[in-house]
């Protein structure tokens, strides 16, 4: 996340709510930001529906070697059938209260020294951006206003020492790098 992942993970979890209903928008927040923070990856397809990251119209090539095949023949229907992009959509925020509550989930786990400083920085930094910063519970914000939050989070934690030695290391080595 950071090239719009996070608000597309936080969409795609506040569609699976039943239609009409409003929900308990602090429990979608708390999933995209248990998620991301905590890195978890899917082993399989359903895992990754599981998760979020795939919704029920999306397809599967269980075959590695027929994927790029399976993509063309999938654009080629889109196409076909005149495809047109999604309009963009307003979404419902949890807002600083929201960030409030993201915010002692991740302290909680620095006191108890399960994250270091940066991991810390980090996860405020994620809170923010979920909750959609400084707006009041409930408020409907463009895509484009959460993508911006992303951006803007994501370039001010690429710009820290830290945070670059944490690329580095994932460069060179393969692994994550916990300072």
């Amino acid at each position: 996340p950071g090239g719009g992942g996070n608000k597309e993970l936080y969409q795609r979890l506040l569609e699976q709510l039943p239609e009409g209903s409003k929900g308990d928008l602090q429990k979608v927040a708390n999933q995209t930001f248990e998620t991301i923070a905590m890195a978890k990856v899917s082993t399989s397809a359903h895992e990754a529906a599981k998760l979020g990251f795939l919704r029920p119209q999306d397809g599967l090539s269980v075959n590695g070697d027929h994927l790029l095949h399976d993509a063309k023949n999938q654009v080629l229907a889109l196409a076909a059938q005149g495809y047109q992009p999604p309009q963009r959509k307003k979404l419902p925020i949890v807002g600083e209260a929201g960030y409030a509550t993201l915010a002692l989930g991740a302290q909680t786990m620095h006191f108890s020294q399960y994250i270091s400083d940066h991991d810390l920085k980090i996860a405020k930094k994620l809170a923010y951006v979920i909750a959609g910063g400084k707006l009041p519970a409930g408020t409907l914000v463009d895509e484009q206003y959460l993508l911006d939050l992303e951006r803007e989070a994501f370039l001010s934690l690429a710009g820290e020492p830290k945070s670059q030695a944490r690329m580095q290391h994932m460069l060179v080595k393969g692994k994550p790098l916990r300072n």
